[in-house]
């Protein structure tokens, strides 16, 4: 795999602090996006820090010009319900004024696309999102719909609950339904790096999990 200089957004979370270390064992020049860079105490000479909220585009382009591929793993910050939808519009902007194409997102079960074949436990956890969520759950139904209107070679990772471990299982991909219900973050990491040069999931939106 050619090593990429990859920019990241939502580093610091359950998800993207696994993905940070992980790129960073396996050589990646990395540039990461902080909006409170203080707080953040990994150094790397691969890592570079940009100062900023992936909410206002200014950070975002600063972030992403120079780099090769995007990776979110952003998370919900408390009140704020228009990030997924925000976030993902100032990328798709950035990466096409830097003609930059490769875009790797992160995102819940709740995400509807037309290829669906959800069973019923995961059509019952899709329903309770909108009834107790509604606000954030059009918001990432809205980053999916934001994405394939754009002309990037994205793919946005559906993925059941999310184990903080650095343990590895098996894990199996699939584009109408998630079988199970938890995917550990060093698998998840792994994941995300491998599409970072593999076309199979591009403009598509995949369930991950382990088995």
């Amino acid at each position: 795999m050619k090593l990429h200089k990859i920019a990241v957004i939502g580093g610091t979370g359950k998800a993207g602090s696994f993905l940070v270390k992980k790129l960073l064992e396996k050589g990646f020049q990395i540039k990461l996006l902080l909006r409170n860079p203080e707080k953040f105490s990994i150094q790397n000479p691969l890592l570079e820090i940009v100062k900023g909220d992936a909410r206002d585009y200014d950070s975002v382009n600063e972030l992403i010009k120079t780099c090769d591929a995007v990776i979110s793993t952003i998370g919900q910050p408390k009140g704020e319900k228009s990030i997924f939808s925000d976030s993902t519009r100032n990328v798709i902007q950035s990466m096409k004024s830097n003609e930059i194409k490769r875009y790797i997102v992160i995102t819940g079960l709740n995400v509807n696309t037309p290829f669906d074949n959800k069973n019923e436990k995961v059509k019952m956890a899709t329903e309770w999102m909108y009834q107790n969520y509604p606000e954030t759950t059009l918001d990432k139904q809205k980053e999916y719909e934001l994405l394939t209107e754009s002309n990037l070679d994205w793919t946005l990772v559906r993925l059941p609950l999310i184990i903080q471990t650095d343990e590895s299982f098996a894990t199996e991909t699939n584009l109408y339904d998630c079988i199970w219900e938890k995917i550990s973050a060093n698998d998840l990491s792994e994941f995300l790096i491998s599409q970072i040069d593999d076309e199979t999931y591009f403009k598509k939106s995949p369930f991950l999990y382990n088995l």
